[in-house]
């Protein structure tokens, strides 16, 4: 039985994914949303880029030619 039940609820996943794909397919518009957390991730995005020049090994010095 419970096979069964699985091949139903699949069948029914597959046709509403594949249904919702058509050009006629009901839209709902997204909700306009406040940026969340915007402060938060540029210091994270400022400390991380921090952290990544002081990890990152610097090229080598290319010596002159003095004569």
């Amino acid at each position: 039985m419970e096979h069964s039940t699985g091949f139903v609820l699949a069948v029914d996943a597959v046709t509403r994914h594949v249904n919702s794909a058509r050009p006629d397919a009901p839209v709902r518009p997204d909700r306009p949303r406040p940026p969340r957390l915007a402060p938060t991730r540029l210091a994270t995005a400022a400390a991380l880029r921090r952290l990544a020049d002081r990890m990152e090994p610097r090229p080598a010095r290319v010596p002159t030619c003095q004569s």
